[in-house]
């Protein structure tokens, strides 16, 4: 990896540089000389920010990988519908000082409410709602906000560095109204069947993993299990994935402190995600079946890997899953712009890579039309009780 570049003369292409310099995932880049990919784009002459963004679009295309690109404004504003806080700020561990300190990761979207408060790139997060931030990560911030998914509002303590008049820091609180009403809700759901048998299944379709989807799969299971659901049919045929948080997030409604997932960085170290403790809904004897085509990807891989390994549900399907299991981070440029980079991959509780592969159906089958989706009539629940109780995976804790 080479020394950070200073953003003199060619602010854009150096600051893409920088981050993929920092956080790609395949340190051969891949087997370019990624300083001398810098010096041929910066020796070019620009006449205007779209040309270097263009540039920089054609530097990072030199990766080879599909997943990461240049985001123009329009278009990273339109990704903030994975935005889990809602109010347009990306939170991130400060690299100097991971342990002690929650940044804001990048420059918050146009005409967001972090823009309109004042949040700035580089302020520090010292407490959400007041509650103190050091020692906890990103992720458990998001998870704190997630508690009350209905709050029309958050309030952060801010610390910015060098701000005030006298050069020195000063701190204030912000409260900024969180905004997902232009957010499609993710989840469909019914009480599909009452058997004789006294199996009674609700269905529940879930689209994508966007920062509503686990306040509504949660509204949808405690009404569910209100109504005496005893069984679940999950479909996410088609779910081209989204927010690995929510994955994680939405795991821990089936499950009470398990390992979910474990991501793999790009110096090989594994950090494991477990499921929240005390937010189970679904009693952990009923038989699930997730419903997934070679279309499911990303976060849909995360959640169902994660109660597949946990012995939680069966998979069905007519195919393995699409097979995405790598990462990506938005960063957003200072310009307005983002960029998508693949940082990690991840692998299943069970240390299965899925990338390039997918999930294997443990159930092969033909499943209902699009046209008619909530028919369940043909799945057989107790012989998903009996493979969950025989085990349909290694145990792992």
């Amino acid at each position: 990896m080479a020394a950070e570049i200073s953003s003199t003369g060619t602010p854009v292409l150096s600051e893409v540089w920088n981050l993929v310099n920092k956080y790609y995932i395949d340190r051969t880049f891949p087997n370019q000389d990624w300083s001398q990919i810098l010096q041929t784009y910066t020796s070019q002459t620009f006449n205007n920010d779209d040309e270097q963004m263009s540039a920089a679009s054609s530097m990072v295309s030199t990766l080879g990988d599909k997943y990461s690109r240049i985001l123009d404004r329009a278009s990273y504003a339109r990704i903030q519908k994975f935005d889990l806080i809602g109010v347009g700020a990306m939170l991130m561990p400060d690299q100097e000082d991971p342990v002690r300190k929650i940044m804001v990761g990048a420059p918050p979207v146009a005409g967001s409410a972090a823009e309109k408060a004042g949040l700035v790139y580089g302020d520090y997060i010292v407490a959400v709602n007041g509650v103190p931030t050091r020692g906890r990560t990103a992720f458990d911030i998001i998870d704190q906000i997630g508690e009350n998914p209905e709050a029309g509002s958050v309030t952060m303590t801010v610390l910015s560095e060098k701000r005030g008049e006298d050069g020195l820091g000063y701190s204030r609180d912000l409260t900024m109204a969180r905004q997902f009403e232009k957010i499609k809700n993710p989840v469909v759901f019914k009480m599909s069947e009452r058997r004789e048998d006294g199996t009674n299944v609700g269905y529940i379709r879930v689209s994508e993993f966007n920062s509503l989807v686990k306040a509504k799969l949660e509204d949808a299971l405690r009404t569910l299990e209100g109504q005496g659901a005893n069984a679940y049919i999950l479909d996410m045929r088609s779910n081209p994935g989204g927010a690995f948080q929510s994955a994680v997030e939405i795991a821990g409604l089936f499950m009470d402190d398990k390992v979910a997932t474990s991501v793999v960085d790009s110096n090989g170290v594994k950090s494991p995600f477990r499921t929240t403790t005390g937010n189970v809904i679904v009693d952990k004897t009923d038989p699930i079946a997730i419903w997934m085509d070679n279309r499911s990807a990303s976060a849909t891989e995360v959640f169902a890997g994660a109660l597949h390994d946990q012995c939680q549900a069966v998979v069905m399907g007519p195919t393995n899953s699409f097979g995405k299991g790598l990462i990506q981070a938005v960063y957003g440029l200072q310009n307005g712009g983002g960029l998508v980079l693949t940082v990690a991959r991840y692998v299943t509780p069970n240390g299965t890579d899925i990338q390039g592969k997918g999930i294997v159906p443990d159930i092969n089958t033909k499943l209902p039309m699009l046209l008619n989706p909530s028919d369940t009539s043909k799945v057989d629940f107790v012989d998903i009780s009996a493979r969950l109780k025989a085990g349909v995976c290694a145990p792992v804790r």
